[in-house]
């Protein structure tokens, strides 16, 4: 800044000022910035966090592969859920939960924008393969739910609230493809390029260490204009070095958290992943990679997790198998080979449900003790029970961790009740209970009982 040594006339102090407080900017924006610092926020949480964690993946299962032997005591994972074994010990499957949501809509169309929302799609002008053509779901989903309780509490709000992730997600935007909800009628949008999704958690990072760079240089450029400006000034100017010392002082802290605390480390992604369909596996790892830091860092404790979509398509080359996995869910059982397919698929999914548990398992719980796994729950879920039948009956429920408190090391069956009592479910064990969630119709009979 050019100033003359002799103190300026009154309009070029004025002007002088006006420019100096404009080329600093710090003033209301560094307030708030700091006021929102996910490190501080951490560091002012004493108590034990809450997550909860929905991971998606389509067309139903091979029961007879899927769902382990055993009981309520014991758990004898069969085929498909081997990935878990690990895990036991935190693992709670549930059979029996059915969406018993009817109205508009196929199978898939209601198996997917009823799943979390536990009621009815608005009528529409989108055309399923059977029935009649259905809009977007009528009331809110579980996991939105409970981002606007946890929200509307300052000591459980969080940067985001709820993140909502996706891999190999389709452009278009209909009911196979949404299975959040904001309320009736608004769906959310998941992101599945993993670099978005990095631009969204991080993107700011290196303006913050360009920020901690500027600080330095505006406290000395401050020690020497303060010989320059009259005693006005002089005051205003003080005040300003305060507010920097302690500006530049917060951000040290975050920068310093960013590279040493455990789960504050911004990940490193693959560069020029292209979003296609062989790079799903390597997609997957780098969307949960940036699951597990954006939960160690508080950014949320809720999210969703959709592997491709009602009605997915994704080849599974790495896995020898060239066909589309909805086109093989249609094949009948006595397609030997489809059927074999299909196990292996299912098994895949739970590969990555097993790694997300693992990732989670290995950070230790950020300010308190055990590991992230004991304070989140995985729940894995799928829109359909089975594929080549279209039931929206035994839709599975793989429930890992220790988030919602849940009895676990153990298989449990309702052998048929809806599964709107269990988001009722969720919401109570995560501190909201409900007298109904969703079409209240299905929810006479409360929550679940037996698994806590």
């Amino acid at each position: 800044m050019n100033m003359e040594p002799t103190a300026p006339r009154k309009p070029s102090k004025r002007l002088s000022r006006r420019r100096f407080l404009q080329r600093t900017g710090i003033s209301a924006a560094a307030l708030n910035f700091t006021m929102n610092l996910p490190s501080l926020a951490l560091a002012a949480d004493a108590t034990p966090r809450q997550r909860l964690i929905i991971v998606f993946s389509p067309n139903g299962v091979i029961p007879d592969h899927f769902w382990p032997k055993g009981d309520e005591e014991k758990l004898e994972f069969k085929r498909i859920l081997k990935p878990l074994e690990p895990f036991a010990d935190q693992t709670l499957t549930i059979k029996g939960l059915c969406n018993q949501i009817q109205g508009d809509g196929d199978g898939h169309m209601r198996g997917m924008g009823c799943l979390l929302t536990g009621i009815e799609l608005f009528p529409g002008d989108i055309q399923g393969g059977s029935d009649t053509p259905a809009g977007w779901s009528m009331g809110i989903s579980i996991d939105q739910f409970l981002k606007n309780q946890l929200q509307a509490d300052p000591s459980t709000r969080t940067r985001f609230g709820s993140l909502e992730f996706g891999v190999m997600v389709p452009d278009r935007a209909d009911t196979w493809t949404r299975m959040s909800y904001a309320g009736a009628n608004q769906p959310v949008a998941p992101i599945d390029d993993p670099y978005k999704m990095f631009d969204k958690l991080y993107g700011q990072a290196k303006n913050r260490e360009l920020l901690a760079s500027v600080l330095d240089d505006l406290t000395d450029d401050f020690k020497k204009i303060e010989s320059m400006v009259s005693m006005e000034d002089r005051h205003l100017l003080q005040q300003h070095v305060e507010l920097v010392r302690k500006v530049e002082k917060d951000l040290k802290i975050e920068l310093e958290a960013s590279t040493k605390t455990v789960g504050h480390a911004v990940p490193e992604l693959t560069p020029n992943v292209e979003v296609q369909n062989d790079n799903m596996p390597e997609i997957t790892r780098m969307q949960m990679e940036l699951l597990v830091s954006s939960m160690a860092a508080d950014f949320a404790r809720v999210a969703t997790f959709q592997i491709t979509n009602s009605v997915g398509q994704p080849r599974m080359r790495w896995l020898d198998i060239d066909e589309g996995h909805h086109g093989l869910s249609h094949e009948p059982d006595s397609n030997e080979d489809a059927y074999e397919k299909l196990i292996r698929i299912n098994t895949w999914y739970c590969e990555q449900i097993a790694h997300l548990a693992k990732r989670l398992q290995d950070t230790p719980e950020p300010g308190g003790s055990g590991s992230m796994l004991d304070n989140t729950t995985i729940i894995w879920t799928n829109e359909l029970g089975k594929g080549n039948s279209h039931t929206r009956n035994d839709i599975p429920f793989v429930c890992v961790g220790g988030g919602l408190g849940l009895r676990t090391g153990r298989a449990k069956d309702y052998g048929k009740v809806s599964h709107n009592r269990f988001l009722m479910t969720i919401a109570e064990q995560m501190g909201f209970p409900q007298k109904s969630f969703g079409n209240p119709d299905f929810c006479g009979d409360g929550s679940l009982t037996g698994l806590v």
